[in-house]
């Protein structure tokens, strides 16, 4: 009777044991290939104020109900499948917002989705895209967010569906979907394809909200940028693949009127609408 009851047991220990050990908000990146980190060199302010507007950062993070797009104390609810989540704030406050947070720690968050404080980010925060970005564009970002007014107030806890408010599990889910690689190198293209791709796929994180996603809330594999519907129910986010589907038929005069011409701010008009709504259309 002893055996019988000390083979389920030890069953049950062993995979709790892997459970914790398979969800852990270690980082996984010792386990892929080297990444690059930043040097020392001091930071491009000018780099860093275009990858937030390339990032579209204030859309989601800055304070609802105001008109300041650099205003990051967050708060805005988003909601989804899984419940509301709410907006952090990534404002240069040293105590509410990310202020005091180190580069390394600044790295890792948005390329491993954890957090200084060690546990795991939801993938609501697309790291699955910002792990494409090298060290050095996030050593500019986070210190041109630092030169942004600081905002008090942290963001209420997300409202969320039982079992997706046991924050541990998300490990397995970085597990599955987070590769933590950079974009391949492609030789064969110009470097305006080559900065086009990398401004896509990392910073502007576009496929995060044009691709369907699965029951997981995993990007579909091979359905990338065909479009989705709105996760809060306002309509549909069109189709950018590059055929007639998509956007392939547009010239680049009428994408470049589309978006917006750039301007100094490194921002297209695109981004200029209201706090909260999605910036393209």
């Amino acid at each position: 009777m002893n055996k019988l009851l000390l083979a389920p047991g030890m069953l049950c220990i062993i995979g709790l044991c892997g459970y914790f050990l398979l969800t852990a908000p270690f980082s996984w990146s010792a386990l892929r290939p080297t990444r690059d980190v930043a040097d020392r060199a001091a930071p491009d302010l000018g780099n860093g104020r275009s990858l937030l507007y390339a990032g579209s950062c204030g859309t989601c993070h800055a304070s609802p109900g105001q008109p300041d797009e650099t205003r990051l104390g967050g708060g805005l609810a988003l909601t989804s499948g899984f419940g509301t989540f709410y907006m952090p704030n990534i404002s240069s406050d040293t105590t509410d917002g990310i202020g005091a947070w180190t580069v390394p720690q600044f790295v890792r968050a948005m390329r491993e989705g954890v957090s200084p404080e060690g546990e795991n980010e939801y993938p609501a925060f697309p790291y699955t895209s910002f792990q494409r970005m090298n060290a050095d564009d996030l050593r500019d970002l986070l210190a041109y967010i630092k030169t942004l007014p600081p905002v008090a107030g942290k963001a209420r806890d997300h409202d969320l569906k039982f079992p997706f408010t046991m924050r541990r599990g998300v490990g397995l889910w970085r597990l599955v979907f987070l590769d933590g690689k950079p974009l391949t190198s492609d030789t064969q293209k110009s470097a305006g394809w080559i900065r086009g791709r990398y401004l896509v796929e990392g910073p502007g994180h576009c496929a995060e909200c044009h691709s369907p996603r699965d029951v997981a809330g995993a990007i579909v594999a091979g359905k990338r940028f065909s479009g989705a519907p709105d996760s809060e129910g306002h309509g549909y986010v069109p189709n950018i693949t590059p055929d007639e589907t998509g956007i392939g038929y547009w010239s680049q005069r009428e994408l470049t009127d589309y978006l917006g011409t750039v301007n100094q701010r490194g921002i297209g008009t695109r981004f200029q609408r209201p706090i909260g709504t999605h910036p393209c259309g």
